[in-house]
C-alpha cells in the first residue's frame, strides 16, 4: 500500500533533507521513526530535497507500507519526532504515484527582516540593513516569470537548467519582506540566487539589465549575490 504524507520541519534542526551519514537529516530521521512504529523497513521518496537550514511548511513524500496506517500510528510517530518534524496529513495513493515526478508546481517563500536585528528571528529570517528600491525589485522579479535557462542562477552542474516559474510576488509588512516564487521546479540554491539578484538590484549593487543579460545568455560570465538558507521556506506543493 502506497502512502503520501504531508509534513513540516524546522530546517535549523537538520543538515538538509537528504539521507546522509553522520549528520542529522530529515529523510533519515523520518525513515527511522516510521520503520520503528510500522515495524518494517520504510524508505521515503521526497518531493524534493531542501538544503541545510531550509524550512518546510508543507513537504511531501511517498512510501510503501505493509499495513493500514491509522491515526493512532501518526500520533505516535509525531510524538517520537518531538515536533522537529510534524506529519500533518496522510493518504493512500495509487501504486504508480511518485512524490517527485508527479509534482505540478511548488511554492517557495523567502523572508527578510530589514529592521533591527531580532535574536528570535535568527535562523528563520535573513536579517539585513540596506535601503532597498521596491519598484526596481518588483521589475526584476517579473523577469523570472516564464520558461528560462536558469544556468546563471543555479549552483552546481546539471544536464538541463531549464524550468518554468509561473508566478512571483513581493510583499512588505513593516520591516518584513516576503519574496514568493511559484514554479514547476527549482534547482540547487535557485531561489537563493534569485533573491540575491533581486536584492543586488534593489540596493544598487547591480542593474536590471545585468539580470536580463544573465537570463538571455546562459553562458555569460557574471555572478550576483546568493542569500543564505535562513529565511527560505518550502510553502506548498501541488499535484
Amino acid at each position: 500500500m502506497r502512502y503520501l504524507i504531508e509534513f513540516s520541519y524546522d530546517g535549523t534542526k537538520f543538515h538538509g533533507f537528504q539521507r546522509q551519514k553522520d549528520v542529522k537529516n530529515v529523510q533519515g530521521t523520518l525513515e527511522h521513526v516510521l520503520s520503528r512504529v510500522l515495524e518494517s523497513d520504510i524508505v521515503i521518496k521526497g518531493a524534493g530535497r531542501t538544503d541545510a537550514g531550509v524550512h518546510a511548511l508543507a513537504q511531501y513524500a511517498h512510501f510503501d507500507a505493509d499495513r493500514k496506517i491509522k491515526k493512532e500510528d501518526i500520533n505516535i510517530i509525531n510524538r517520537l519526532l518531538d515536533e522537529e518534524i510534524v506529519i500533518k496529513k496522510w493518504q493512500v495513493v495509487n501504486s504508480d504515484f511518485h512524490a517527485r515526478h508527479d509534482v505540478k508546481r511548488k511554492k517557495y517563500v523567502y523572508k527578510i527582516n530589514i529592521g533591527d536585528f531580532d535574536k528570535d528571528k535568527e535562523g528563520y529570517y535573513y536579517q539585513i540593513k540596506h535601503k532597498l528600491d521596491f519598484s526596481l525589485m518588483k521589475r526584476v522579479m517579473k523577469l523570472f516569470v516564464g520558461t528560462h535557462d536558469f544556468r546563471n542562477f543555479v549552483s552546481g552542474p546539471r544536464i538541463d537548467y531549464t524550468t518554468t516559474i509561473y508566478k512571483t510576488r513581493i510583499k512588505r509588512k513593516g520591516n518584513i519582506i516576503l519574496f514568493e516564487f511559484v514554479g514547476i521546479g527549482f534547482y540547487r540554491y535557485m531561489v537563493r540566487h534569485l533573491v540575491g539578484a533581486i536584492l543586488d538590484v534593489g540596493r544598487g549593487k547591480a542593474k536590471i539589465v545585468d539580470v536580463e543579460r544573465m537570463l538571455e545568455n546562459p553562458l555569460i560570465i557574471k555572478s550576483l549575490s546568493v542569500v543564505p538558507a535562513d529565511g527560505l521556506y518550502l510553502v506548498n506543493i501541488k499535484y
